[in-house]
């Protein structure tokens, strides 16, 4: 089985669990939590994805590190990717969960790019109107990147809206370049 089926399996069950123990939100703390220790600490990435650390000292590392500080749910979760020798994939079931538990939730996750950094009034019209839309909930992650020279480029799910001068610029040079302006 690939590894990404695999952590779609695996997210999915915990998920599934999750809502069953009505802890869906004691479990998407966990798992945040989780994700930010993968992202910022390339030695417990190394310890998870390591073939020659033996169960034994991965379920007794698990153990120091997360018993008593995440939910049963979670923590068991970990003891059976470990028994399993999944523990690899680990930094995979996290995002996959992520993408999974934002869909059930009706969450979308939108990433914008603005020449210049949008008010908190822009971000607000800018996130009604996207939930107008979509009609889901927006979560969005704004960035500013001056070689847009201007406007702004969002991305959500597979759509990408470019309204950049930079790209209308390439636009308006690619039809010169063609003799169709």
């Amino acid at each position: 089985m690939s590894e990404t089926r695999a952590a779609y399996r695996y997210a999915l069950s915990l998920l599934e669990v999750a809502e069953e123990f009505k802890a869906l939100d004691a479990v998407g703390a966990d798992v945040d939590h989780l994700g930010s220790v993968l992202r910022s600490s390339p030695e417990f990435r190394r310890f998870v994805r390591s073939p020659i650390i033996r169960a034994e000292k991965k379920r007794a590392v698990m153990g120091e590190l997360f018993q008593g500080k995440m939910s049963d749910v979670t923590y068991k979760f970990l003891l059976l990717l470990v028994a399993k020798n999944r523990a690899a994939i680990l930094p995979e079931i996290v995002a996959e969960f992520k993408r999974l538990r934002d869909e059930r939730l009706g969450i979308m996750e939108v990433t914008v790019r603005s020449a210049v950094a949008l008010g908190a009034g822009q971000e607000k019209d800018l996130i009604a109107h996207l939930e107008r839309v979509t009609k889901k909930h927006v979560r969005m992650n704004a960035s500013v990147d001056a070689s847009l020279i201007g406007g702004l480029a969002l991305r959500y799910g597979d759509t990408v809206w470019d309204g950049s001068v930079r790209r209308q610029l390439a636009s308006l040079r690619q039809r010169l370049i063609e003799g169709n302006a």
